[in-house]
């Protein structure tokens, strides 16, 4: 009988003050006041339908991210939160995140969030220089980035902090006074990351200084080189915790668990009982979506693509991909995949024994290369 995996529950919110150059997520920016409350009922409306094909599992985890989430006012969170716990069962001891903005009318309200039922607050920093924060079109500065990191330490000791390196006219300076800034916090985990540009963002088409190869390959060694010293283990390929703080909503993506994706732009995972794995997207127009229309796409990962979808995640991870787990969560059997296997060890990406594979060294230096030969 298949083995249905954890559920999780992310939550979209896609209002946002200012579309950063960078940002490639489904972001919508609002001059008029944000119509919550009709949002969040829609919300809800659209969990209803996806808890239909959950087969009764309990929600282990709750992801609410954005856009900007922390824009809500409290009551509408209280509002969200209860509206959930009314249509479906979470465990007790479940993690339930917030992403947020550190600016002074967001963070006096992450007391209350708190009383809401917010146990895990992640906050965008991105870095604590001024002068960078406005180069990458952030709205705030290092002053309310300190004074946000404060507010949350009054009232709660889970916290992730995002920053970020390779920014541009960032020196390797820059971005070892960050993470001395970042570290003094003490927060339970940091996302630490590379500066991207994707192709359809505005900064895509700008002329931006950006550190050379070279000096970004600088940057990360001497960067994680800190974290490790200063007690942050590395468990996945830019997320650095205390022990035992991993953000247990990104560990069931990356060990292809399934999760419900509500709200506009949402993406979602869900494993029926006959073993087909369903992907939805979620109506990315606003307007659409608070007139009812919820769904996007609905489509089944096809037999052939299931090991890439699950190496893709797994391989982020530094631990071991159990063998039994990826029959657990493709229902497939080993001999699928035998001479991909045998030429992800050819390459010396992986490594072999009878229970598992693990990723090298030399594999997560060229994951891109490794997770391609798992691409059908």
């Amino acid at each position: 009988m298949l083995k249905l995996p954890p559920i999780s529950l992310y939550i979209h919110i896609p209002w946002c003050i200012k579309k950063c150059g960078y940002c490639d997520f489904y972001s919508y920016v609002s001059k008029k006041s944000i119509p919550e409350i009709k949002y969040i009922q829609h919300l809800l409306k659209d969990l209803e339908k996806d808890l239909k094909l959950i087969n009764k599992r309990k929600i282990s985890n709750i992801f609410i991210g954005g856009g900007t989430p922390s824009l809500l006012h409290h009551e509408s969170i209280k509002y969200l939160i209860k509206g959930i716990k009314k249509r479906t069962k979470i465990y007790q001891s479940s993690e339930i995140t917030i992403e947020s903005n550190p600016k002074l009318k967001e963070y006096k309200r992450f007391r209350k969030y708190k009383k809401s039922g917010i146990n895990r607050f992640s906050l965008g920093i991105q870095t604590f220089n001024s002068n960078l924060l406005k180069k990458i079109e952030r709205t705030y500065d290092k002053k309310e980035a300190i004074k946000a990191i404060k507010e949350i330490k009054k009232i709660n000791n889970n916290f992730n902090i995002d920053i970020m390196y390779g920014l541009p006219g960032q020196s390797l300076n820059n971005v070892l006074s960050d993470l001395k800034y970042t570290v003094q916090h003490n927060p339970t985990h940091i996302s630490w990351y590379q500066f991207t540009i994707e192709p359809n963002t505005s900064f895509y088409k700008k002329k931006l200084d950006l550190p050379d190869e070279n000096i970004l390959f600088n940057m990360f060694n001497k960067g994680e080189k800190f974290l490790k010293k200063s007690g942050y283990i590395k468990y996945e390929i830019s997320s650095y915790m205390k022990l035992n703080y991993q953000c247990r909503h990104n560990m069931n993506y990356w060990n292809f668990g399934d999760y419900i994706g509500i709200g506009c732009g949402a993406h979602g995972k869900i494993t029926k009982k006959n073993g087909d794995i369903i992907r939805t997207t979620k109506n990315k127009n606003i307007n659409s979506f608070i007139n009812g229309k919820y769904l996007d796409t609905k489509k089944i990962i096809l037999e052939k693509d299931k090991p890439f979808e699950y190496f893709m995640n797994t391989f982020r991870l530094y631990q071991p991909i159990y063998k039994k787990h990826f029959q657990e969560r493709t229902n497939m059997n080993i001999r699928d995949i035998k001479s991909k296997i045998n030429k992800a060890l050819q390459k010396k990406y992986i490594i072999e024994n009878e229970k598992y594979w693990e990723t090298t060294k030399n594999g997560k230096m060229f994951l891109n290369s490794l997770i391609k030969i798992f691409l059908n």
